[in-house]
């Protein structure tokens, strides 16, 4: 079953059996992942080389929209979510080595997944337009998924939360990594396609066609908060 036309697979093509979006406030948790200044805050270095200005240009689109479109569509949500008493969480990248030998495989990577962010790293924290309140659930991982290796599938299981809401960076990498296990936990899932991104547009779209109608279903902010209402 699909509740829109937008991002259908091969796999659905042909499945008209199409369903609205149902939430009930008391089962549905909010789940906000890695909207951290690493990697969400453009770099600003004083005397910038040749090359770190050609990689700024080559992000630039990713930032403009974590700005414009992102960043203020968590707000939205967070917003509607607190006024309704319902369950806000955070998931962020931190090891708790200092020397980061408790991360998994993929963050030891050499590239741009090779993160060491431990407790204390300012560039590790959540952005302020985004940041948890008191009683607001905050887990830190060494994984993509938010749930491998931490306690919240327990803790939603304690909550009664069965519905969870996602949104974060990146789309293709921790956002999917915890959309994937949170299915494989019988979570239903909502994945908001404005309220998280890729590093590109095509690789954000190739990743909610993947991920749509399996793992969860895909739907804008504005169709969420209709749903809410």
């Amino acid at each position: 079953m699909r509740v829109n036309d937008r991002h259908v697979s091969f796999y659905y093509e042909n499945d008209m059996d199409m369903g609205g979006i149902t939430i009930d406030p008391a089962k549905t948790a909010l789940l906000i992942i890695d909207m951290q200044h690493v990697f969400i805050t453009r770099p600003a270095p004083e005397d910038p080389t040749e090359a770190e200005k050609n990689e700024a240009l080559r992000w630039e689109p990713f930032y403009k929209k974590i700005d414009e479109v992102v960043v203020p569509n968590n707000q939205k949500l967070l917003e509607c979510f607190r006024e309704k008493g319902m369950e806000v969480c955070f998931a962020k990248i931190q090891c708790q080595k200092k020397n980061g030998s408790d991360r998994s495989l993929d963050q030891k990577a050499t590239g741009y997944n090779e993160l060491l962010l431990p407790p204390g790293t300012p560039s590790a924290e959540i952005v302020p337009a985004l940041s948890p309140r008191e009683d607001e659930i905050v887990v830190t991982k060494t994984t993509d998924s938010a749930l491998t290796g931490t306690p919240l599938r327990l803790w939603f299981h304690n909550m009664g939360i069965d519905t969870v809401v996602v949104t974060g960076v990146l789309t293709d990498q921790c956002v999917s990594g915890t959309v994937r296990s949170l299915a494989d936990e019988s979570f239903n899932v909502w994945l908001i396609e404005d309220a998280c991104m890729a590093s590109t547009q095509r690789i954000q779209d190739n990743e909610l066609e993947i991920l749509n109608n399996i793992y969860c279903h895909v739907i804008n902010t504005e169709e969420l908060l209709d749903a809410l209402k």
